[in-house]
């Protein structure tokens, strides 16, 4: 009797697992990710003042580039490990469908370094003088928008794959891509704090986040396949 064939979650998990094991072993991706996106928060406080009523202004657009910019730390090795030691080129010929292994990749990306960012900014939010109505806002926001940051990051870390000066090209290619949902997730505490309802930011976040899960993995698949070419 012929054993079971694996399918395409057990792929997606292969993956996940690997990577994120790879990722607690390697801390420091994770650790200098996170250094920068504490250290950049705490010094707008530092720089523009001690005025209440303007840190809760700034907070939530402060938070959103700090954690826009962290993420894209870790994001140059996503792929460039793989494509040193030949891993990407077994992946490529593997019988689980590309798009679900890389989106195994992005999730271990996320949930290894970008989850650190989103868990800690509450502790932050309170430099900002944001009352716990708005921080949760603020979390909630960063929860639902920041895998999206690692969807689209992907797709440029894989069309900069093995180019010389990746990293900042890669940053040229996604940041622009990624101010929807750095408006929104600022918007809906901004939203809060003036008493307005925040259902339509949340909403708008989860269709970009879901139009996010469903065209990324394909676009950064077809983007590893030029690379290797």
């Amino acid at each position: 009797m012929q054993g079971k064939s694996p399918g395409w979650f057990d792929g997606f998990r292969c993956i996940f697992q690997r990577d994120l094991r790879i990722a607690l072993r390697r801390r420091t991706d994770s650790l200098a990710a996170l250094v920068f996106f504490v250290m950049v928060v705490s010094l707008f406080p530092l720089a523009v003042g001690p005025e209440p009523a303007l840190l809760r202004t700034m907070a939530p657009g402060v938070v959103w580039v700090a954690a826009l910019l962290a993420c894209t730390l870790p994001l140059a090795r996503l792929f460039s490990d793989d494509h040193a030691d030949g891993t990407l080129e077994q992946l490529l010929l593997s019988s689980h469908p590309l798009p679900v292994l890389v989106l195994g990749k992005i999730a271990a990306h996320w949930c290894g370094s970008v989850l650190l960012l989103v868990l800690v900014s509450p502790l932050l939010a309170l430099q900002f003088d944001l009352s716990a109505s708005a921080t949760g806002v603020l979390f909630l926001t960063l929860l639902v928008g920041s895998p999206v940051l690692s969807l689209v990051g992907a797709i440029g870390a894989a069309l900069t794959l093995g180019l010389r000066g990746g990293g900042v090209l890669m940053s040229l290619l996604t940041l622009p891509l990624v101010i929807p949902v750095l408006i929104f997730g600022a918007g809906a505490v901004q939203a809060h704090d003036a008493g307005l309802d925040v259902v339509g930011h949340f909403s708008l976040l989860g269709a970009l986040l879901l139009l996010s899960l469903f065209a990324a993995p394909l676009l950064t698949s077809a983007a590893l396949r030029i690379s290797l070419e």
